[in-house]
């Protein structure tokens, strides 16, 4: 089985996505991809031309929630969804929640434009930044705290790819510097 793997290190995405198929032992190849600046062609692999995108002998998956499922499927071992419908349900939800809320603000507002935005000679929006850190963030990583609170993980007695879409995006937002009145308790 020829697999490669389409994205960028500092994509949360991709990085989840590594960390899956690391955790099941599966060999690719990684591909990278600028997100910005995709090859010409490439929506041909992934439709909306974002970044994780997956190649498995010549067919393709687009998003790391879908890769995830998939590698669940063909590698059950070491699960990384639980058995349980309802737990099952729960790890969609936290995913899903992780992928597109949290990330809209943690990697998107923030990340973005404290790290990415310099790195391509744009000027970054503080004030987008301050707005995520103070006012959209706090309540997510609330509802987020509430759900840790007492566990080692956030569903279950084993890690999943809730856990690894959070651990992804915390990446991200540690190595920002974030004063500590805005500093959320999960990346202390």
């Amino acid at each position: 089985m020829s697999i490669k793997l389409y994205g960028a290190a500092l994509s949360p995405f991709v990085r989840k996505t590594r960390v899956a198929l690391a955790l099941k032992g599966i060999e690719f190849e990684s591909v990278h991809i600028d997100p910005n600046a995709p090859p010409e062609g490439y929506e041909k692999i992934s439709p909306m031309k974002r970044i994780p995108a997956l190649e498995v002998d010549g067919q393709f998956l687009a998003d790391s929630a879908a890769i995830c499922a998939w590698m669940e499927k063909v590698h059950p071992e070491p699960a990384l969804y639980p058995s349980d419908a309802m737990e099952m349900g729960q790890v969609i939800w936290l995913e899903r929640f992780i992928d597109y809320d949290l990330a809209m603000r943690c990697t998107f507002a923030v990340f973005r434009n404290r790290v990415l935005m310099p790195l391509l000679g744009k000027e970054c929006d503080e004030e987008k930044v301050q707005h995520a850190l103070s006012t959209t963030i706090p309540p997510l990583f609330v509802y987020l705290e509430k759900t840790l609170e007492g566990r080692e993980f956030l569903v279950g007695d084993n890690m999943t790819v809730a856990d690894i879409a959070l651990a992804s995006q915390m990446v991200n937002l540690s190595l920002i510097h974030i004063s500590e009145p805005t500093r959320p308790r999960l990346i202390s």
